[in-house]
């Protein structure tokens, strides 16, 4: 695996929604809107493609909803857990009295006798108007527990595997043609809206031979996975050793010294700069421990010419069989890019040479939809992936969709039978996603303004079994709770998963751009190998070779696709149908809080304003979050303004810059070892490598102005709250 250095900028600075005090009063502002005219408008915020940036699209079409107008939540209950239990709570919205008019007998007996004369009229215009037409048809069935039990009954095992072994006939030259076997399917379990949305895009392949990595001493060449170049390959599927290679990596041929850097820490560019001189030479480098295009970044800025990359038998699970397989990694951080990449130990001198080749190819989206019927402008989107370019990720993809598609056809016979959901939900099969997440992030950048506004979750089915040993549930901070609800709903017995903690990490998958770009709340849920190393993080980077027959290895009954299939339905029939969002605001500050009990320096300022981010968390959870979750207290204008407030609660934990490799949504921490927030241990790290607290400096005002930012919008959503509702009263 050898790649080698192309310009590349260490901490881009990239467009955020990030907000700071007066974008958030404005903000504030904003939230005061007119709820009784905004009810009664047809056809509120339409989910149009046609509204957005089109310029990028192929042949897409849009589609067009026909969204009818939003109505208020009568659902009998909420969900959200109360701080106190407090059986005499008033509420402190108070009604004005009305004013009195002093009128004349006369006056009154005339409208008295008008309106008994009008009311008379009405009962009899209404008596035969009911005989004539047909009642209205009764609103459908309510959203409880029971409901979402007989949905999910429907997602069986069997089902599951062999929607799995139908998509592996599927031929995977063509991108586009298996995203419209996608379609079809989709389409034939009754999805109503299914479209397919095309994008021609920059994708660096592998050229028509292996790269190679050549001794300068002894003239003997290896291929990525070790193999000699002169011996038979009947070993290796040729597809394989083409596929090993770094995408969006320089091409032609490096010749350095190679210099051994371990995972390439801070630690390891000390201790290796104090002994040599590392300019243009080729560093050998361990994937794991942290994110590869940060550790690209450092080596760059090292002034490192390349790098040679492999994988530590010693990090990867006990029951994996990889050691000595070759991988393919991106180097691309999102999107359809130009031509990004980055840079790249005793005395032994080598040659790299690279021989990929950068051409335009067409990628498919399929985006099906299942429009809400109480709030179809607020968006749920479960996203899987498939894998229509090349061999390699494994066979994966064929999990993600079959569980996907497993869900939509148990959610399509409750549909047929009069049930919907009370927010639209959208389903997404992305392509490009082994090079960078490219069909999502093109899809969401046409979009980005629709679903700035509108998206409410986003839950990812990537790679949804990775091993059998335990389940690993990440969820957005205020997600956590439901994650961990649900799991003692849907458990099977025998996959034991009851216990699992839920985390905020990083994690691979098209889920990037929507929590990265847009602040949208997330989670998923995946099956995993026991790691044997605190260094196995962040090897999910490197895509091995995996055949067909290793999932069924994994999961031969797929009773673990079953499980994951109703856990991810379980949460997403919640969000979608819920009166409340079940969010819980609280829980971000405390993530907050516990960022920062370990972080080294003077942050007594940063704990001020946590703690100040805290107390108004508690009041907005007991203030507004208790009487939208009592149906005696609960009023469709602070239901619908609630939800509103809630689902851009983590919009203000975007921060402006942050080194390749790095989330920009800083309530995800870098892996299960850490508590501290990235930037700012990243920054710590960055001040010991140049001895400077410049960077450090930056990243405590990117965090503060977050927190700070985060408390006023749980403020200003407390005052509009106050003001609007007692101006309606």
């Amino acid at each position: 695996m050898a790649y080698h250095k192309v310009n590349a900028d260490q901490r881009a600075q990239g467009h955020s929604p990030y907000l700071d005090n007066d974008e958030l009063q404005a903000t504030a502002l904003e939230l005061e809107w007119d709820m009784e005219k905004e009810l009664e408008e047809p056809g509120f915020d339409h989910f149009r493609l046609d509204g957005a940036v089109q310029h990028h699209l192929g042949n897409s079409q849009s589609p067009d909803l026909d969204l009818e107008p939003i109505q208020p939540s009568s659902s009998p209950k909420g969900r959200f857990q109360r701080l106190q239990e407090d059986p005499d709570y008033v509420s402190h919205y108070t009604r004005q009295a009305p004013k009195s008019n002093r009128c004349s007998f006369f006056r009154i007996l005339k409208v008295l006798c008008t309106a008994l004369i009008l009311f008379i009229f009405g009962v009899v215009i209404g008596y035969y108007a009911r005989k004539k037409c047909p009642s209205p048809p009764t609103s459908q069935e309510p959203n409880n527990p029971h409901i979402y039990r007989e949905i999910l009954k429907e997602i069986k095992a069997e089902n599951i595997k062999q929607i799995y072994r139908d998509l592996l006939q599927y031929p995977r030259e063509n991108d586009v043609d298996i995203a419209m076997k996608i379609l079809v399917q989709w389409s034939s379990q009754g999805l109503e809206d299914v479209r397919l949305v095309n994008y021609s895009v920059l994708l660096d392949l592998p050229g028509s031979s292996s790269n190679t990595v050549t001794l300068k001493n002894s003239g003997e060449c290896f291929y990525p996975s070790g193999q000699q170049c002169d011996r038979e390959t009947k070993t290796l599927h040729s597809q394989d050793l083409l596929y090993s290679y770094a995408a969006y990596s320089a091409k032609g041929t490096l010749e350095a010294e190679l210099v051994d850097i371990q995972y390439g820490t801070v630690e390891d560019l000390i201790r290796i700069q104090a002994i040599t001189n590392v300019t243009k030479k080729i560093a050998l480098l361990k994937l794991g421990q942290s994110p590869l295009l940060y550790k690209l970044s450092l080596l760059e800025d090292a002034g490192f010419g390349g790098v040679l990359l492999y994988v530590d038998p010693c990090d990867l699970p006990k029951t994996t069989d990889l050691a000595d397989k070759a991988f393919m990694v991106s180097l691309n951080s999102g999107g359809d890019p130009s031509t990004p990449g980055y840079a790249s130990i005793d005395k032994k001198v080598i040659s790299l040479n690279i021989q990929s080749v950068t051409t335009y190819k067409t990628i498919s989206n399929v985006i099906g939809y299942l429009k809400g019927t109480v709030f179809p402008d607020r968006y749920i989107i479960v996203g899987s992936h498939h894998n229509g370019l090349n061999t390699h990720g494994g066979q994966e993809w064929a999990s993600s969709t079959a569980i996907i598609t497993a869900f939509i056809q148990a959610l399509m016979l409750k549909v047929g039978r009069g049930w919907r959901p009370d927010r639209t939900i959208v389903f997404c099969s992305w392509g490009g996603t082994s090079f960078g997440n490219i069909g999502s992030y093109e899809w969401a950048e046409d979009l980005k303004r629709v679903l700035q506004r509108n998206v409410v979750a986003y839950i990812s089915l990537h790679n949804p079994v990775k091993g059998n040993s335990t389940l690993h549930p990440v969820a957005s901070p205020s997600l956590q709770q439901l994650a961990a609800e649900s799991q003692s709903f849907n458990c099977v017995e025998e996959t034991r998963c009851p216990g699992s903690n839920v985390s905020s990490v990083q994690t691979q998958g098209d889920s990037d751009y929507f929590i990265n770009h847009l602040g949208v709340p997330a989670m998923q849920f995946s099956y995993e190998d026991i790691k044997t190393s605190e260094n196995s993080s962040f090897l999910f980077e490197a895509l091995f070779p995996v055949h067909t027959t290793k999932t069924e290895e994994l999961d031969p009954s797929f009773s673990l696709h079953e499980t994951i299939a109703k856990l991810t339905g379980q949460v997403t029939l919640q969000i979608a149908s819920e009166p409340v969002l079940p969010f819980n605001a609280l829980d971000i500050a405390l993530e907050v809080q516990n960022s920062l009990k370990d972080d080294e320096g003077d942050i007594s300022q940063l704990l001020a304003v946590a703690s100040r981010l805290r107390d108004t968390a508690e009041l907005f959870q007991s203030d507004e979050m208790r009487p939208a979750n009592d149906p005696k207290e609960r009023a469709p204008i602070r239901v619908r303004m609630l939800n509103d407030v809630l689902q851009s609660l983590e919009k203000s934990f975007l921060v402006h810059r942050v080194p390749p490799g790095l989330y920009r949504n800083i309530l995800y921490r870098l892996d299960e070892r850490t508590r501290q927030f990235s930037v700012l241990l990243e920054a710590l790290e960055h001040c010991k490598l140049h001895q400077s607290n410049e960077t450090i400096q930056a990243a405590l005002s990117e965090v503060l102005n977050s927190i700070n930012s985060a408390q006023v919008y749980f403020k200003a959503g407390l005052d509009v709250f106050e003001t609007t509702l007692a101006g309606k009263k």
